[in-house]
């Protein structure tokens, strides 16, 4: 029960979420950073309540440790919904955090000495040309939405490209990040729920550089179409009902992967969060009508292809085939 659990609240939590997210994106493209502080304060309050106990549980992990962390881990979310102000379109955006498997890949290479298999280094061909198709795909598109003005055109094509560098730049954060806490959690031993408080903790005064920005989007929000909440005959403006959905289903998605990375294998986290940005993309395209052509679901294809080989779904699936075949023979 457990499991399946999770994997619901992970497909329905964080689906939903892509989905209020681009709602919002839709009508003010520069909310990123009020989105992820509300995200930021919901999840901090629900880890101060339930895992801390009000501050009186002490960290098992250092805090040193976790300042560390957490400079690596609210640089990559804000960069992240930041770079949604550059002309980033949201399949773009998720086909190139897809990409965070292989960014990690290649850092444990260069700093933990990694070795892996051909297959594995095959994926990353896969997965790095998926992308690179994908965001060529998306670079012609910014040209030629700009063909009337070449000088409008050359700036939008150049702020397009500060987006990609970016997302470049948070996807090898994220993946150093990754790294740094697998080495602190052979150290300390796992504390995913604890890390997840702190991470969402400690940044919130980092959000005081943000604070013009986000009151802007707040008087924004407050003067969006007022829509009455049924039952409780309350009228609120739209975007701030969009943003509270946003919110609590980014929980859900989050407490689902929680759930899965204490009760399954590390490669079906890996599956199912796949699985789900694959379905998030496609769900995207369909209902909101982003612009994709051939070679976007090509380079989709290639992308998902590739992680997958990296996660050697093929090969669990062979062994799970013929298991009883391969008991008998251990048998005989």
């Amino acid at each position: 029960m457990g499991p399946v659990f999770a994997v619901v609240l992970v497909f329905v939590g964080c689906c939903s979420n892509v989905v209020f997210l681009e709602l919002l994106v839709r009508d003010f493209p520069g909310c990123g950073n009020i989105v992820t502080f509300a995200q930021f304060v919901f999840i901090a309050l629900e880890g101060f309540i339930f895992e801390t106990n009000f501050g009186r549980k002490k960290p098992a992990i250092p805090i040193s440790n976790y300042v560390i962390m957490v400079t690596m881990f609210f640089t990559v979310s804000v960069i992240n919904n930041y770079a949604l102000n550059f002309n980033i379109a949201m399949p773009l955006h998720m086909i190139f955090r897809s990409g965070s498997l292989i960014a990690n890949m290649i850092l444990g290479i260069i700093i933990l000495k990694k070795r892996y298999s051909a297959s594995k280094y095959l994926s990353i061909a896969l997965v790095s040309a998926g992308i690179f198709i994908c965001t060529i795909m998306s670079a012609k598109q910014v040209n030629v939405s700009n063909e009337g003005s070449e000088d409008q055109g050359f700036y939008n094509f150049m702020h397009w490209l500060i987006g990609i560098a970016m997302l470049t730049f948070a996807l090898l954060m994220s993946a150093r990040m990754g790294i740094f806490q697998e080495t602190l959690y052979k150290k300390y031993g796992k504390h995913s729920k604890e890390a997840l408080f702190y991470n969402h903790c400690l940044p919130l005064p980092g959000f005081l550089l943000l604070s013009t920005n986000i009151y802007n989007h707040c008087v924004l929000f407050s003067q969006s179409t007022p829509t009455l909440i049924p039952g409780v005959e309350l009228t609120v403006p739209i975007m701030w009902i969009y943003l509270l959905i946003n919110v609590i289903t980014q929980y859900v998605c989050i407490r689902g992967v929680f759930i899965l990375t204490t009760e399954c294998a590390s490669l079906t986290v890996t599956l199912v969060v796949t699985l789900r940005k694959f379905l998030s993309l496609i769900f995207s395209i369909i209902y909101f009508q982003n612009p994709f052509t051939t070679w976007h679901w090509v380079g989709t294809a290639v992308v998902f292809v590739g992680t997958l080989l990296y996660t050697e779904v093929w090969s669990s699936v062979r062994a799970a085939l013929r298991g009883p075949d391969a008991k008998e023979k251990k048998a005989e």
